[in-house]
């Protein structure tokens, strides 16, 4: 797939490797709030020189500290057969990358997926994708009652809201054709009406509307309590300590597979490598040049006005949908009652400038005022908001970075050509629904806790593959 006139397509396969995170970004409010952290600077400043001295060897290396990289540490570190010595290195803060960015959503896909997905990978993997969210999101809730973890964690409902006529035709076909699959109705989903949805949503525009389990938090908190668990349980943590390359560490191919990972200032050898980079990961993995490339995306928090303030805060989260490709999400946080509003890629309206600032770009130090605008008319338009006291409304906005892949889900799994390198990246935006799945599962793959890929519980369409990656190949040329 090649770009086009309306410029850099998100997938186009000529699109440079993304290289490193850029330094100095800026910060979003989850990372405003957590600047108390122990953990954001840890190990980053050994010597006069300010370089980083790691140690020689460790038994994994795990490339990046968000939630992915996270919880495959914990999981391995908290198995029976765990290694002796994880190492993780991060390019910049601990969690500054997309998981500590993220607009607070932890919302699987009911149903609307399944015509997407049943025309990439066929109706059993879609049943089996939103299977895995629905899961995924017990799992969550599990995890972080069980361990008592901080994170504003908010388990209730979601709503879907039809913005438009487009989107109300194609959702309304979505969950037809899953309920066929199925040959029930989608468990867990109550389709509303126009009335009701009205009514119920407080948005007076909605066409319709659909409503299922969901949750929020405070990604940065849930990121942070990971890697702290996992510090507990004997991880090495070493902040501001970008990877430049992965090499063979011999040319012997009779001699155990071993890597080297140079960084700036040192190196440190391991016979596994696990690449938890989302965004990043085609710089170093070739292979996935073009297969999983960042996108950037955008999130504002905004003060509520008088009619959203205490007992009459909403009481579910939103995606507010105009078209499949053009909606907002929207949570209002318990914990203070902001708003956190996740802006839209598909403005129809949306400029070319705007356009390369967003698609095949890493740079997450600042964000778009186009973006921002649009969000904020929206927001205001959609609920009659009306901002008048100081303090109230926009208060600030940030940027992450995407990984986003041609067919739409994860790489994960054993690296072809590459034994002993492992991946987890390529979230689309939707780490949080997929990730507590995905990481347990690639920790009893490495660990040899399962005998297949069927036993780690993740969809195979999820697994990286040669066949996979010949086929994408295939596709762009």
């Amino acid at each position: 797939m090649s770009s086009n006139k309306s410029g850099p397509h998100p997938l186009d396969p000529n699109l440079a490797a993304p290289g490193l995170p850029v330094p100095k970004p800026c910060l979003s409010f989850w990372q405003r709030s957590t600047r108390h952290s122990p953990l954001l600077n840890l190990n980053s400043q050994q010597s006069q020189d300010n370089s980083v001295s790691l140690p020689e060897r460790a038994d994994v290396i795990i490339i990046g500290s968000g939630i992915s990289g996270a919880l495959t540490a914990y999981s391995l570190l908290t198995s029976p057969n765990a290694p002796k010595s994880v190492v993780m290195l991060e390019a910049r803060e601990a969690c500054s990358g997309a998981s500590g960015r993220n607009a607070g959503h932890c919302r699987p896909d009911a149903f609307r997926g399944f015509t997407a997905f049943s025309k990439i990978h066929g109706e059993e993997q879609a049943d089996a994708i939103l299977k895995h969210e629905k899961k995924v999101l017990k799992l969550v809730d599990e995890f972080i009652k069980e361990n008592d973890v901080q994170c504003d964690w908010s388990l209730s409902k979601t709503f879907d809201v039809v913005m438009g006529e487009e989107f109300k035709e194609y959702v309304k076909t979505s969950y037809e054709r899953y309920a066929g699959y199925l040959k029930k109705d989608v468990e867990g989903v109550k389709i509303l009406g126009e009335k009701d949805t009205k009514e119920q949503t407080r948005v007076s525009s909605a066409l319709g509307g659909y409503e299922w389990r969901a949750a929020s938090c405070h990604p940065a908190k849930l990121g942070q309590a990971l890697l702290t668990m996992s510090i507990t349980k004997g991880l090495q943590l070493y902040t501001h300590c970008p990877v430049i390359s992965v090499a063979p560490s011999s040319s012997d191919p009779s001699s155990s597979p071993s890597w080297i990972v140079h960084t700036p200032s040192s190196q440190i050898t391991s016979p596994i490598i696990i690449h938890a980079t989302n965004a990043h990961a085609a710089t170093l993995i070739p292979s996935l040049q073009g297969k999983i490339v960042p996108v950037r995306a955008q999130a504002h928090r905004v003060i509520p006005t008088p009619e959203f303030c205490g007992d009459r805060m909403l009481t579910h989260t939103y995606s507010l949908r105009f078209t499949l490709g053009h909606f907002y999400s929207l949570i209002q946080r318990k914990a203070d009652g902001a708003f956190i509003l996740g802006t839209s890629r598909g403005i129809p309206s949306i400029s070319e400038a705007t356009k390369k600032e967003i698609f095949g770009a890493k740079n997450d130090t600042t964000y778009s005022d186009e973006i921002k605008d649009d969000a904020l008319a929206r927001f205001s338009e959609i609920f009659g908001v009306k901002p008048e006291a100081m303090g109230e409304g926009h208060e600030y906005g940030w940027t992450g970075i995407l990984g986003v892949t041609p067919d739409s889900v994860p790489f994960i799994g054993p690296i072809p050509d590459s034994p002993g390198q492992f991946v987890i990246a390529g979230f689309n935006g939707h780490g949080m629904a997929r990730i507590f799945g995905c990481a347990p599962g690639l920790a009893n793959l490495i660990l040899g806790e399962v005998k297949s890929w069927e036993e780690t519980g993740m969809p195979k369409c999820f697994q990286i593959t040669e066949e996979r990656l010949a086929k994408m190949a295939q596709a762009k040329s």
